[in-house]
């Protein structure tokens, strides 16, 4: 029996050898990234004599993130047979690491496990999970099938839905499409971002818009941004027909939105409160939108939006012109009797006209309409937070970016 002066002894050489494993790893790959010749095979060696798993499993994270951003490099000599030993430690980790770097060194035997893998039910999730992102690393090219397959499994939809998104798949948007309706409010996100990843994607989302099998709402501004920098006339086109106006934030707005976001990750004169946050909500916000239940109909709901992206929210905020839903977009409506009202346009037909204003629900008879016009403007004002001291600038936006509800004071 070791003595316990020994094992700190041997467990000091084991640590000392994983560190100069790893100092190993790196110096041969970031002189692979040189494009010196087959520097990773004087690594081979010291993997094979190497027992300890913790110090293989240092030395394998170490080549894994020098050639991190390579799809394909030389297989290094030897590589195979250290591969197969290593392939049968009891370490998932270090056996998933194995089989990505061989894949990465271009092993058929690697690429044809891995998608078996993937595919194969009786496997648990986290195994799955590291053959797809090892796949996706590789960009296997028969993956986009085994893909649209995932759409169909909860547990890998999500990274399949994003993994689409990799490849000009002709056959993914109409995939999508076909589950779009089951997915839940995460999912649907990824694969509205997928759709807007490619201006070959872009054409099904803006049919599905168009036939009203996916609703406007669905749309957050992040995606039309996205939507929009694909920079097609004709889909920009279509877009702003069904959905709305967008355009870039002017030189000002984009000072004014880097003022604020530094204040509000300045430490200020205490944390940020969402409590008091709450309140200044109610006071300045509430009137017109929703948030965790509570509040008006006359802007979009904010609970599902994305509240915890602080350059999104504050570009909302901010620039609220920036980019409008058709839904949010003002009209003005002038009476015969020369009354305006300015609101959210509910409804009209050849009976009447219905807006909605921050205070109330107005019906207009159609025979007393003089005009009836739609801005290039949303109903939300500009200046809002200029009203505000930096304190309830700082509560309101942490109570914006809450998670959860949380009580007023």
């Amino acid at each position: 029996m070791k003595t316990p002066i020994l094992r700190v002894l041997s467990h000091s050489v084991r640590k000392l050898t994983a560190f100069l494993a790893l100092t190993l790893a790196l110096i041969a790959s970031f002189t692979l990234r040189a494009d010196e010749p087959d520097p990773l095979s004087a690594l081979i060696p010291v993997l094979s004599q190497i027992q300890d798993s913790q110090a293989q499993l240092d030395i394998l994270k170490g080549m894994s993130e020098g050639l991190k951003g390579r799809r394909s490099v030389k297989m290094p000599s030897g590589w195979e047979s250290l591969a197969a030993k290593l392939g049968a430690s009891s370490n998932p980790e270090l056996r998933a690491l194995v089989q990505s770097l061989s894949l990465t060194f271009g092993s058929k035997k690697a690429l044809d496990a891995l998608r078996h893998q993937l595919m194969d039910p009786r496997q648990d999730t986290a195994a799955r999970t590291s053959a797809l992102e090892s796949l996706l690393g590789a960009k296997d090219p028969q993956l986009p099938v085994s893909l649209r397959k995932l759409l169909a499994e909860k547990n890998l939809r999500a990274k399949a839905l994003r993994g689409l998104a990799e490849y000009d798949d002709p056959q993914a948007p109409a995939a999508i499409m076909a589950v779009y309706p089951v997915l839940t409010p995460a999912e649907k996100k990824d694969a509205l971002s997928t759709l807007v990843s490619r201006s070959d994607y872009a054409p099904s989302l803006l049919e599905a818009l168009e036939k009203g099998t996916l609703a406007r709402a669905d749309l957050s501004a992040d995606i039309v941004r996205q939507l929009r920098n694909l920079k097609q006339p004709e889909l920009t086109a279509r877009l702003e027909k069904v959905w709305g106006k967008s355009r870039e934030s002017g030189a000002d707005k984009l000072k004014e939105m880097a003022r604020y976001k530094a204040l509000v990750l300045s430490p200020g004169t205490g944390a940020a409160d969402p409590s008091r946050g709450h309140a200044v909500f109610s006071r300045t916000c509430q009137q017109c939108h929703t948030l965790f239940g509570e509040g008006g109909k006359v802007g979009p709901e904010l609970t599902g939006s994305n509240r915890a992206d602080l350059d999104y929210l504050l570009e909302n905020v901010v620039d609220p012109n920036a980019i409008i839903p058709n839904d949010y977009r003002t009209w003005t409506l002038e009476t015969k009797d020369d009354r305006v009202i300015t609101g959210i346009l509910r409804t009209q037909d050849d009976k009447s006209v219905t807006l909605v204003t921050p205070n109330e629900v107005i019906t207009t008879p159609r025979s007393e309409v003089r005009k009836l016009d739609q801005s290039d403007f949303s109903m939300m004002p500009e200046g809002l937070l200029t009203a505000l001291n930096n304190d309830e600038i700082r509560d309101l936006v942490s109570y914006l970016r809450s998670p959860v509800q949380v009580a007023a004071p």
